[in-house]
């Protein structure tokens, strides 16, 4: 296929807000693909190059592209930078640039996706010496031979900045229009939970084109590819929580740590955040632990890393251990200082049996009998099962007394849903729960904060993925101490800077808070319709991605409870 082609279906999703409409036209694009390109074309129509449990990534920043665009149109590289700062977009910029061109284009070649493709995968694989020039050159490479229109796509693709409007239900339902005579609920639920299973929607397009329905329906679990994880909506309280998952009720600690997919077989050990990430190398306290303590050769399991005080023993919170999650150098040094623990409460696969459509009753056996539980190392979450409220309550208090979040309240009977907040299980949490939301934007301050990022535009997602804004934040955030300071949060922000304005700059969705508030408020202001009063940072999620953030319908329940 000509990359022109694709181009031409990326202006027309540009051009429409309407799902339904872009819906359309991506399905119109997936019929027309060859089999064999279909992953290809439906990772590009997302702005990828690779899925999302591929930890690769293109690693080009706006600097670099700066240089290629000049590379490619003779053009010097302060005329690109001035006119990216009236734009505050790299793609329109090259466009421009492209038009008039200055470069002879004696080897410029018509472009096809494979060629495209095939260019920025090996943007992210090259290493060693001259890495930087010859990423320059071969994006420029494209450059030279792209249209204006060709080159503002590639570059917005090259920073993962797109700006088509394509969420995962609408990638989900083009698969759907394109491949299935109808769309009814059954049909929606097996593609999602398709994808839910590869994390991978090319996957399951060439799928669904070359095997049709049932083999989505029966798509394996891989040991070392992760999944997404099965989440929980939140119950107002106990009773409310009785009312959803049934009686009598599997009830367990909340706790207060980060969630971890352990992965094994025959003595290797992977681990993964919800985010897919892998923090294998981070944790060889925890691969220590899980090879002496499961008793399997092949187990996908579900859990949560919790810190602990090295003398007390006693359960520290999240924001302890968030420091090793990212950690490169001195891992052993860390992992002594803040020690870890593993608590168990799941299993998807177990001595290399897929078992997410057994009762969650029977999960929990079978997670029981690989497990050696050994205090301070490995556990499985507390737990007990009933239908009294009175005892839910009494464990409740328990668990927030030991530090935790509060508890979760579980169906036997359920299956596990990867990647679904279905009412399987509930939590239970204290009223005023803290938010995870993502920043999109910031302001460099002033005076002696001169050379930081000082206050945060944060969102949360809607049920399509779409970014909404709630609001800016500021405090909570330290100068100079340890913990999250204003210098490493910059840090983390500055390589993620698509545009600037003034003191303002836009970044990539990527980098994830908590925070605590004082009230949820209507507003006009922010595109949620919602704005947290007083908004303080908790912590930095280096476990979680945007998509991991909470949700609208969260936020409009908790508005709706504190009234």
């Amino acid at each position: 296929m000509d990359y022109s082609q694709l181009v031409e279906t990326y202006k027309k999703l540009e051009s429409t807000t309407k799902r339904l409409e872009k819906t359309t036209i991506i399905s119109n694009l997936l019929r027309e693909t060859k089999t064999e390109d279909l992953r290809m074309i439906v990772l590009l129509l997302q702005g990828k190059i690779f899925p999302a449990w591929d930890e690769r990534e293109i690693g080009v920043a706006s600097r670099l592209v700066i240089k290629a665009i000049s590379l490619a149109t003779g053009s010097s590289a302060n005329e690109i930078e001035d006119k990216w700062k009236q734009t505050g977009d790299l793609g329109l910029v090259s466009e421009h640039f492209t038009t008039g061109k200055r470069q002879k284009t004696l080897f410029s070649q018509k472009l096809t996706v494979k060629k495209v493709f095939s260019n920025l995968q090996k943007l992210a694989t090259l290493e060693g010496k001259g890495t930087v020039t010859k990423k320059i050159q071969l994006l420029a490479e494209l450059l030279t031979s792209a249209s204006p229109d060709e080159a503002k796509y590639i570059v917005r693709t090259v920073l993962c900045e797109l700006r088509v409007g394509i969420g995962s239900g609408t990638m989900r339902d083009a698969i759907i229009e394109a491949f299935f005579d109808e769309k009814d609920k059954e049909t929606v639920q097996i593609v999602q939970n398709a994808y839910d299973l590869t994390n991978d929607f090319g996957e399951v397009a060439e799928i669904a084109k070359a095997k049709g329905i049932n083999s989505l329906k029966n798509i394996p679990l891989t040991v070392g590819r992760p999944i997404k994880v099965m989440l929980y909506m939140k119950a107002k309280n106990i009773s409310d929580g009785f009312e959803r998952v049934g009686k009598p009720a599997a009830i367990e600690y909340k706790y207060d740590g980060f969630r971890i997919q352990l992965h094994g077989k025959n003595g290797s050990i992977k681990l993964f955040t919800r985010r897919l990430e892998d923090v294998t190398a981070q944790f060889p306290d925890i691969v220590k632990i899980v090879k002496g303590l499961i008793k399997a050769d092949e187990f996908i399991l579900d859990g949560e890393v919790i810190g602990i005080d090295a003398k007390t023993k006693k359960w520290l919170p999240f924001q302890n251990i968030s420091q090793r999650i990212k950690r490169k150098y001195d891992i052993e040094k860390v992992a002594k200082e803040v020690p870890v623990m593993l608590n168990l409460f799941d299993a998807m696969q177990v001595k290399g049996e897929n078992i997410i459509n057994k009762p969650f009753r029977e999960r929990r056996t079978m997670l029981k009998k690989i497990t050696e539980e050994q205090p301070n190392k490995l556990e499985l979450a507390r737990q007990i099962i009933t239908s009294d409220e009175k005892k839910a309550e009494d464990f409740y208090k328990e668990s927030l007394k030991k530090g935790n979040e509060g508890i979760m309240m579980k169906n036997l009977e359920a299956v596990y849903k990867p990647g679904s907040r279905v009412g399987y299980g509930v939590k239970v949490k204290p009223t005023m729960e803290n938010l995870d939301v993502v920043i999109t934007g910031a302001e460099w301050g002033e005076g002696k904060r001169a050379n930081w990022l000082t206050s945060f535009t944060i969102a949360i997602i809607d049920d399509d993925k779409n970014l909404l804004e709630v609001g800016k934040v500021g405090t909570g955030i330290k100068e100079k101490e340890a913990g999250l300071t204003f210098e490493k949060l910059t840090g983390l922000l500055k390589p993620l800077i698509i545009s600037e304005k003034g003191r303002e700059v836009k970044v990539k969705p990527e980098i994830v808070i908590e925070v605590s508030y004082e009230e949820i408020q209507k507003s006009p202001t922010y595109s949620s319709g919602y704005a947290l009063r007083f908004p303080r940072v908790i912590s930095l999620r280096e476990d979680m991605s945007a998509d991991d953030c909470s949700t609208l319908n969260v936020l409009e329940d908790l508005y709706q409870n504190q009234r």
